[in-house]
């Protein structure tokens, strides 16, 4: 009987989607449930979507959750009550926004995730968001031919513990250094970067003698500025020869930035998995940053709108896409942030 339910609910979401292809003249409305306008990337990724969606002629309505899962429910159910043609969800929480995925898709609308991932047995049309391990990669073999046959040592800066995007951002960073110290294939560079990876979670710090390359230090500083100053200042006590700060975002390392300053010591490269904010590539501009991957809210944004009119215009068959649709993978330095500058944020 749950299986039935289940095929029922797909059924007639393919063909409420394929009706509204059909009706190339009637005006389409998406409702944007965002989860939070508190820091540059949400208000850009809601910017990046507004534009988009505009430029097809639609109507984008945005509802903010503030952070809050009961009020992220309410928003998604406002949308699904109005009867819009689709709805773009950056989640709260992976797990508590099912329920109200699927009472949507009962409804025969599609919901496609930009940013955040949702649990298992949410129904839902894709989730788009950047390559992170493929980003840290991009980084990481840029900094390795920067480095040549010299020595990496450094500290990282990781968000929060347990986050599987960070785990990502970072082993792609590993990768790209080891692949790229050594000149092995990726995919012998992928295994010793889980190792490398899982010496750093076991006892704090790892090494790769062979690529010259240690990180002497993990500090947790919670995607901001301030807890990234924080948690930079501890492991430059104890790092002060350190030659590299590696990073699974942007923010994390301007507080580095200011830790060194304040302990006198220069000539440290900052080295970010992802972000793309638009003070790093300005950095980069000035030499003061090495790189960072691009993590776009406006390719997010662009990629997600893309898939949408796929289903809702072209009446493209919204269960035929994978589970997750990554945006291209960028490490960006001085020899491209011209090219990236704009998707910024």
């Amino acid at each position: 009987m749950k299986r039935f339910a289940v095929l029922v609910c797909v059924a007639l979401l393919v063909f409420t989607m394929a009706s509204g292809a059909l009706a190339a003249d009637r005006k389409i409305r998406v409702g944007f449930a965002i989860k939070t306008q508190d820091s540059p990337y949400f208000v850009a990724l809601v910017e990046a979507v507004k534009q988009y969606t505009a430029e097809l002629g639609w109507e984008c309505t945005v509802l903010d959750a503030k952070s809050d899962t009961m009020k992220e429910a309410e928003n998604i159910e406002s949308f699904t009550a109005s009867k819009v043609d689709l709805i773009f969800l950056d989640s709260v929480d992976p797990d508590p926004c099912i329920p109200s995925i699927n009472a949507a898709a009962e409804a025969g609308i599609g919901v496609i995730n930009l940013d955040s991932g949702v649990g298992e047995g949410a129904r839902d049309i894709t989730t788009v968001y950047s390559d992170n391990r493929q980003n840290g990669r991009a980084v990481g073999l840029a900094y390795a031919k920067k480095v040549g046959g010299g020595e990496v040592k450094g500290i990282i800066l990781s968000g929060v513990k347990g986050n599987i995007a960070g785990q990502e951002r970072r082993t792609g960073l590993f990768c790209g250094i080891i692949e790229g110290k050594l000149g092995i294939p990726e995919a012998q560079a992928w295994e010793l970067a889980e190792k490398f990876n899982q010496e750093l979670t076991d006892s704090g710090k790892a090494t790769n003698a062979e690529a010259k390359f240690t990180v002497g230090g993990q500090g947790w500083g919670a995607w901001t500025e301030e807890a990234g100053l924080a948690a930079a200042e501890d492991l430059i006590t104890a790092n002060r020869d350190l030659n590299c700060v590696l990073g699974e975002n942007d923010q994390m390392l301007f507080g580095a930035m200011t830790a060194l300053e304040n302990a006198g010591i220069a000539g440290v490269d900052m080295v970010a998995a992802a972000d793309g904010a638009k003070r790093a590539y300005d950095l980069i501009k000035e030499g003061k940053y090495f790189g960072t991957g691009e993590n776009s809210p406006w390719k997010v944004a662009q990629k997600g709108v893309a898939i949408a009119k796929e289903v809702l215009v072209d009446g493209k068959d919204p269960w035929s896409y994978p589970d997750v649709s990554l945006t291209d993978a960028v490490g960006v330095t001085k020899d491209n942030v011209d090219a990236h500058y704009d998707f910024g944020f």
